[in-house]
C-alpha cells in the first residue's frame, strides 16, 4: 500500500485523455485525502483554476486548442497563481523539453506515465510549504 502524505491538497489534473485523468486521480487518492478536480482542455483548465484555486496543477503539454505551455504562461501572468505548484506531465523528456517547461513557468517536469513515487515527491514539494500557499488567499 502507498504511504499517505500528510497534508490534504487541492489538485487540478489537466489532460485531454479521460482515462489518464481517471488513473491519476486513483493514484493520488492512494496518497491521501486530496481534493482532485479534472479539466480536459486549456480553457477549461484556466476556468477551473480561477474557481477552484488549486495548490497543485498537473498539466499535460499536448492539449487541443491551447497547449500546456500557453496555459502555464497565462497562469503565471496572474498574481494569484505565482505560488501554485505547476507540474508538466508530458510524453516528452529531453533536456530541450525540460528547458521549455521551465521557461514556461513549470516547477516540475514529469514524463508520462508518472510513478507513484513521483506523485509523492510532488505532494511533498517544498513550494507547498510556503506561507504564501496556505490556501487562505482565495
Amino acid at each position: 500500500t502507498a504511504r499517505q502524505t500528510t497534508a490534504k491538497r487541492r489538485i487540478l489534473l489537466v489532460d485531454d485523455n479521460v482515462g489518464t485523468t481517471k488513473i491519476q486521480s486513483m493514484l493520488l487518492s492512494k496518497l491521501g485525502d486530496h481534493e482532485v478536480r479534472v479539466a480536459h482542455d486549456g480553457q477549461a483548465a484556466l476556468q477551473m483554476a480561477e474557481e477552484y484555486r488549486p495548490e497543485i496543477i498537473f498539466l499535460d503539454i499536448g492539449l487541443p486548442h491551447m497547449n500546456g505551455f500557453e496555459v502555464a504562461q497565462e497562469l503565471r501572468g496572474k498574481t494569484d497563481f505565482r505560488q501554485t505548484l505547476l507540474v508538466a506531465l508530458t510524453g516528452y523528456g529531453t533536456s530541450e523539453d525540460r528547458r521549455k517547461t521551465q521557461e514556461a513557468g513549470f516547477d516540475v517536469h514529469l514524463v508520462k506515465p508518472p510513478s507513484i513515487d513521483e506523485f509523492r515527491d510532488v505532494l511533498s514539494h517544498s513550494k507547498l510549504d510556503s506561507p504564501l500557499n496556505d490556501g487562505d488567499n482565495a
